[in-house]
């Protein structure tokens, strides 16, 4: 791999070129993104330069798409008549059966592999790109068939990626999608609910001034963008729907037991889901 185009240089797109550079890939690194996006990643030194998008993947050996998923969507429209044969186009989408059943439509000239790198921050943009925000956390493939994993391209990303620090797990784009429903979207709209809840109650401040870490703790994700989030709730709309059933069901039957042992029961076991979460957040951090 000599060359890589990464499309939408903001956090996750400027993070992935910082993160190239610190594992020792000397090639060329274009950006495709705003004016302002691609003056910040040539400052963070995450590219090397911007370029028009056909410009920038006719001599690439590594697509990188880290746009927002309706951004993602619209360039893999774009994408066939513009690649280099033999390149690999990938993505950073949070949702994957859209964005895979179209590329598998559009895309001929080379291969097509769906990623989610499973990390971020709160602060978005390269300003607050870093080179190691893959490392130890989990980057998840959708090959259509286990094959799809050893061709050329895809395994010199593969190796990239270990280099990088990141964990590969293989999934299908439909299980992808069911998992991070329950992981990752019902957290964001559990948290937006719960600040949204106590904003039509409590209102303003000063009452908000009793509130304890934990509500501060519990809506951090609140603080998501809508414009981010749009897109991914109206790419897997039913496995959210799904999911918050679910935790409707949840807190329907804690509200119904308030008073009873079935209560003892759901703190135990929440409280050992949460003691796994963090027994694997450090391990990650020792390794």
């Amino acid at each position: 791999m000599k060359s890589v185009a990464i499309i939408g240089t903001g956090l996750i797109g400027a993070s992935f070129g910082l993160a190239l550079r610190e594992a020792g890939f000397d090639g060329s690194i274009a950006g495709v993104s705003s004016q302002g996006a691609i003056a910040d990643a040539i400052r963070a030194g995450a590219i090397d330069r911007g370029a028009p998008l056909a410009e920038a993947v006719a001599g690439a050996d590594l697509v990188f798409l880290s746009q927002t998923i309706g951004r993602i969507i619209d360039t893999i429209r774009h994408l066939d008549p513009l690649v280099r044969p033999g390149a690999l186009v990938t993505d950073a989408g949070s949702t994957k059966c859209e964005i895979v059943d179209l590329a598998r439509q559009t895309v001929r000239r080379c291969q097509f592999l769906g990623g989610h790198p499973m990390a971020g921050k709160e602060k978005r943009g390269a300003a607050g790109a870093d080179g190691g925000l893959f490392r130890g956390r989990t980057w998840v493939l959708t090959p259509d068939e286990p094959s799809e994993l050893e061709t050329p391209a895809a395994a010199a990303f593969r190796s990239w990626l270990d280099r990088i620090g990141a964990r590969t797990v293989v999934l299908d784009a439909d299980e992808h999608d069911r998992v991070v429903a329950l992981t990752s979207h019902l957290a964001q709209l559990a948290s937006t609910a719960l600040a949204a809840t106590v904003a039509d109650r409590l209102g303003a401040p000063p009452r908000l001034q009793i509130a304890g870490p934990g509500l501060e703790d519990m809506t951090r994700l609140a603080l998501g963008s809508y414009d981010l989030w749009r897109d991914i709730v109206a790419t897997n709309t039913q496995h959210i729907d799904r999911a918050l059933a679910v935790y409707i069901q949840k807190l329907e039957h804690m509200r119904e037991n308030l008073r009873t042992r079935q209560l003892q029961e759901e703190f135990e076991r929440g409280a050992l889901l949460a003691g796994r979460l963090r027994l694997k957040k450090g391990t990650d951090a020792i390794s």
